[in-house]
C-alpha cells in the first residue's frame, strides 16, 4: 500500500544530508566537548560550528547567544521559568492557544506566586500588539506568544508585538517551533528576547533543540551541574543531534522561499479541492495568515479519530491536533479559543505537508477522503 504521510507538524523525516553529517559523531568523532584532548577538540569545533549555523538562520548578534537544550518543550520551559524565577515575582502575558509548554508552564509559575495573563484570540486564532500593550502592567517580566500555532497554523503579529516589548521594556519570548525554516524570522529585526525551536520539526533530529537568548537577559539555568553551555545548561551535549540540527536548520533556511511557495501551492490545491468535494466543511485558522504546510478542516457529524482511522487504513497519516494530546478525549484547547463548539472540535482534521510532499499525494488525498466523510455521515444519520 503507498502510504502518504501528512502529519508534518507532529514530526518530519531526517533528510539524508543531515543524517550523512551526524554518522560520524556517533562512532569516529565521538569525544566529549568539554574534554581538552584532541578528540575533544574536534568534537567542540563541531558543536560551535552548530551554534553558527543556527545563529545565522536566526539572525542573532552573535553565535553565543544559541544555547542547545533537548527540544522545544525543554527551551520553552526554560524560557519562561528561567525570566520568571531570576525575577523573583512578577506578571507574565501568554495567549490561550499556546502549546502545552507554555501554558503549563505558566499554569504551573501561578501556582508559585506569579501573575498570568491569557489572552483571547479572535476566530482566525490571532492575537494583536494593542491587546498585549492593553494588558501590560507595571509588573510585567515577560510576554510570550507563539510564532506559529501548531494546531491551526495562524502566524501571529510577532514583529509588532516584539517591538512593543522592546519599547516597553519587557522581555518578550515566543515559541518558533513550528515557524522556523517555514517562515521568515529574523531576531533582531522582530525584536525578540527568546526563541524556542526544535529539531524534528524541520527534518533533523528528534531530541535536540535550542533557545535564542538576546545578550542581556537574564535568567536562570533550569539544569544544574556542569559547566557546559556557558553553565547555563548542564549535561554531556547531544553532539550528534546538535550536528544535525545545525545542517537542519541550515538547509531549511537556504531554502525556505522555495519550500514556502511550493508548499502553500500544494495546500491551497487540497483546501480547494476538500471544500468544494465536501460540503459542511469549516477551515479553521487563518485563511491567508497561516503556514505554508498546514491545512486544519472540520467536518460536520463526524468525529475525527473515526475519520482519522479511516484514513490510516487507506494509508493516509494525519492528526486531529497537537502530537502531545493524542491520545486524550478533550477537545482542542485551540479550537475552542476559536469559538468552535466541543462538536465541531472534535471533527478537525490537521493535515500538515512537509519538503517532500507532491501534487500527486494531494490528488490522492482528494480522491481517499471525501467518501471517508461521506461514509461517517451516514453512519451516524442511521
Amino acid at each position: 500500500m503507498r502510504r502518504i504521510y501528512l502529519d508534518n507538524a507532529a514530526t518530519t523525516a531526517v533528510l539524508p544530508e543531515v543524517l550523512e553529517v551526524m554518522l560520524p559523531y556517533f562512532t569516529k568523532v565521538y569525544g566529549n566537548a568539554s574534554s581538552i584532548h584532541a578528540p575533544g577538540r574536534e568534537a567542540k569545533r563541531a558543536l560551535e560550528n552548530a551554534r553558527r549555523q543556527v545563529a545565522k538562520a536566526l539572525g542573532a548578534a552573535i553565535p553565543q547567544e544559541i544555547y542547545f537544550t533537548a527540544g522545544g518543550s525543554e527551551s520553552d520551559n526554560w524560557a519562561i521559568k528561567g525570566v520568571a524565577l531570576a525575577h523573583g515575582k512578577g506578571h507574565i502575558i501568554t495567549t490561550a492557544i499556546e502549546h502545552h509548554a507554555v501554558l503549563h508552564t505558566c499554569q504551573w509559575l501561578e501556582k508559585q506566586g506569579f501573575a498570568v495573563t491569557y489572552l483571547p484570540v479572535d476566530a482566525y486564532g490571532q492575537v494583536t500588539a494593542a491587546q498585549v500593550e492593553a494588558a501590560l502592567r507595571p509588573d510585567t517580566i515577560l510576554v510570550s506568544v507563539m510564532a506559529a500555532n501548531n494546531e491551526i497554523g495562524t502566524l501571529e503579529p510577532v514583529a509588532e508585538i516584539g517591538a512593543l516589548c522592546r519599547a516597553r521594556q519587557v522581555i518578550f519570548h515566543t515559541d518558533a517551533v513550528q515557524a522556523v525554516g517555514a517562515v521568515p524570522l529574523d531576531v533582531q529585526a522582530m525584536h525578540i528576547d527568546l526563541l524556542s525551536l526544535s529539531g524534528h520539526k524541520l527534518h533533523g533530529p528528534k531530541g535536540v533543540g535550542a533557545l535564542y537568548i538576546r545578550k542581556g537577559v537574564k535568567l536562570i539555568p533550569l539544569l544544574h551541574g556542569g559547566a557546559q553551555e556557558r553553565g547555563f545548561r548542564a549535561g554531556t551535549e547531544n553532539l550528534p543531534g546538535i550536528v544535525g540540527l545545525g545542517k537542519a536548520v541550515e538547509i531549511a533556511h537556504a531554502h525556505l522561499e522555495e519550500n514556502a511557495s511550493r508548499m502553500t501551492a500544494l495546500r491551497q490545491q487540497l483546501l480547494t479541492g476538500l471544500m468544494a468535494r465536501v460540503p459542511d466543511t469549516r477551515l479553521n485558522g487563518h485563511p491567508t495568515q497561516r503556514l505554508p504546510g498546514n491545512v486544519n478542516l472540520s467536518f460536520a457529524k463526524v468525529e475525527g479519530e473515526a475519520l482519522l482511522l479511516r484514513l490510516d487504513l487507506m494509508g493516509v497519516a494525519g492528526s486531529s491536533g497537537s502530537a502531545c494530546t493524542s491520545g486524550t478525549l478533550d477537545p482542542s484547547h485551540v479550537l475552542l479559543a476559536l469559538g468552535l463548539s466541543e462538536a465541531e472540535a472534535n471533527g478537525a482534521l490537521r493535515l500538515t505537508l512537509g519538503t517532500d510532499t507532491t501534487a500527486e499525494d494531494i490528488d490522492a488525498v482528494l480522491d481517499i477522503l471525501p467518501p471517508i466523510v461521506a461514509d461517517l455521515r451516514r453512519l451516524v444519520t442511521r
